[in-house]
């Protein structure tokens, strides 16, 4: 069991200190919400077998008195298995799948599509020492230099802010992904918000954006965990004639109690008959 309560927990951070990774981001949240302190070894992406003892070139990894763990479903399913008598990440087995279907999508929709519109400002934000390894390795990845990829993400911003509608539609109404108290599901999903955040030299959600209280309040979670210095702001992407809308208002999709009789859907009904014979 966790000496003084304290976990060991390897960083995985950017030049100006913020963390960078989503799964890292994670798991710091996981960690958290199981009521540990963290002794946390910081480093960025050079380094990291050495750091590690040998154990893993890859993080997340936290080691529990003498027992190491690796990935972030393998550190939550450990925490949740080891610790039962502390808040559970996964307290229903049925929202696994459920977590696993919404981080596959919000991972297609978003998190790659804005990886790949920072990719340079990635690279840029890195130790000089893990610049060489970041800019080989990703430009494996995307198939062409940073620069070049990165080209043009004012033209994909808006559309990639209008592809997480689902995620408005969930979060309106209700406080958290978890229901009534924030869960795994929060933080697997604010750990790629976080990721960008340490990245983004542009905004890359509006003002206004609805997800905005959300963010903010999973952010301020654990004495304001999610907030470092070292992160840019998310908010203040501009709205440019010809883009699709940011985010579509309140009722458009999703499951709502919207059909209350006649009168609630006349508005809809006559927009959608304009035009037709009487």
């Amino acid at each position: 069991m966790a000496k003084n309560n304290t976990i060991t927990f390897f960083d995985l951070t950017m030049a100006t200190g913020a963390t960078t990774s989503p799964f890292v981001w994670s798991t710091k949240f996981a960690l958290k919400h199981k009521g540990f302190d963290l002794d946390v070894v910081p480093g960025g992406f050079t380094g990291i077998l050495e750091r590690t003892c040998g154990v893993t070139e890859r993080l997340p990894a936290i080691v529990d008195e003498g027992t190491w763990v690796l990935d972030s479903w393998g550190i939550v399913e450990y925490l949740d298995k080891t610790y039962p008598d502390r808040p559970m990440l996964l307290a229903d087995p049925g929202m696994v799948p459920l977590i696993r279907a919404v981080d596959a999508w919000f991972w297609r929709v978003a998190v790659g599509p804005w990886m790949r519109c920072f990719c340079a400002d990635y690279r840029d934000l890195c130790f000089e020492e893990d610049k060489e390894y970041v800019t080989h390795s990703r430009e494996i990845m995307v198939g062409m230099k940073l620069e070049d990829k990165q080209a043009g993400r004012e033209d994909r911003l808006p559309l990639i802010s209008a592809e997480i509608e689902p995620l408005r539609i969930t979060l309106r109404e209700s406080s958290w992904l978890g229901g009534n108290e924030p869960s795994y599901a929060d933080y697997r999903i604010i750990g790629p918000f976080l990721f960008l955040a340490s990245v983004a030299k542009i905004p890359p959600l509006a003002e206004d954006d609805p997800l905005r209280d959300w963010i903010e309040r999973c952010r301020d979670l654990f004495g304001g965990l999610g907030r470092h210095p070292g992160l840019f702001p998310l908010y203040g992407l501009p709205r440019r004639e010809g883009d699709p809308e940011l985010f579509a208002p309140p009722g458009q999709g999703g499951i709502h109690k919207r059909n209350t009789g006649p009168q609630s859907t006349r508005a809809e009904t006559e927009r959608i008959t304009d035009g037709m014979k009487k």
